[in-house]
């Protein structure tokens, strides 16, 4: 089991990347190209992915904990996903250090809410990732509001990418991937519906941080993860509203293994962040968000 009391952060965004079934599946690695030319990074291009029980030993070394997940696509991209219970089972191995999250494809209806049922209940998950632009949907559509009432039901967590991605980045048609679907104000819709369902919006979420910011300030229940930039680059209202506004409610994520802890961890330090602000990005709030 997890002990908070020893670790210097809590990571609430990172990936399970590698596929579960053997060899890459056509197109993933120039999929993997284009991401590791989007983050400069050179992590997935050649084969370099770690596994989960990777990701387990690197953040033991550096006394972090890791919210982690796969990201269930395979409707849209035609990419095998990462077994929900295979995660489970390594994070259960590794409970020192690993939180599970699941992701289940919001078009999958009836049988999606069965499968969260079962991953809350008998895999001990405590959340859910989905990815509007890679799943191809708008989250506030109301046909997937049985989704998010399962979780809310289950006590669980649902954390949502918002603004550009990585995914595409380059490629032609960008993939096919639409940037539409991942405007933060559609999250505003599921927050004022559900106001019990515990809401993560991932990322700076350019083009539309201010709207990402206004909805985090207004509802009590949705937070903001720092994930998929060095800190270096976070726009300044950003920080201001991190700093102020909402300074219980942001969440240290890197996006392994896209940016690592250790690169997001050294650009922190010169952010301009606030001391007594630095904790509580760092571990306070996730720890206080998660129950740990």
């Amino acid at each position: 089991m997890i002990n908070a009391d020893e670790l210097i952060a809590i990571d609430i965004h990172t990936h399970a990347e590698e596929p579960c079934c053997g060899q890459r599946d056509d197109g993933y690695d120039e999929f993997q190209a284009g991401m590791a030319k989007y983050f400069r990074n050179p992590a997935g291009k050649d084969g370099m992915l770690p596994s989960v029980q990777q990701t387990a030993e690197y953040f033991r070394e550096r006394k972090i904990g890791a919210v982690i997940f796969p990201v269930d696509a395979e409707r849209e991209t035609g990419f095998r996903r990462y077994s929900n219970e295979e995660v489970a089972e390594i994070c259960a191995e590794n409970s020192d250090i690993l939180i599970p999250f699941a992701s289940v494809d919001p078009w999958k209806g009836k049988a999606g809410i069965r499968e969260i049922r079962r991953l809350c209940r008998d895999f001990g998950v405590y959340g859910f990732k989905f990815h509007p632009t890679m799943q191809g949907f708008w989250p506030n559509e109301r046909q997937f509001y049985p989704i998010y009432e399962a979780i809310q039901d289950e006590g669980k967590i649902a954390l949502f990418h918002t603004g550009q991605t990585g995914v595409g980045s380059g490629m032609p048609g960008g993939m096919g991937m639409r940037l539409k679907y991942s405007n933060p104000m559609a999250i505003d819709d599921v927050a004022a519906d559900f106001p019990d369902l515990k809401i993560i919006m991932a990322h700076p979420a350019f083009p539309w941080q201010e709207e990402a910011l206004a909805v985090c300030q207004h509802k009590p229940n949705v937070y903001i993860d720092l994930s998929g930039w060095s800190p270096k680059y976070f726009p300044e209202i950003l920080v201001k509203y991190a700093n102020s506004l909402i300074t219980k409610k942001v969440l240290f994520g890197s996006d392994w293994p896209a940016i690592t802890p250790d690169r997001w961890l050294s650009d922190f330090e010169n952010a301009p962040f606030r001391d007594e602000v630095r904790p509580l990005i760092l571990k306070d709030n996730a720890r206080r968000l998660l129950n740990i």
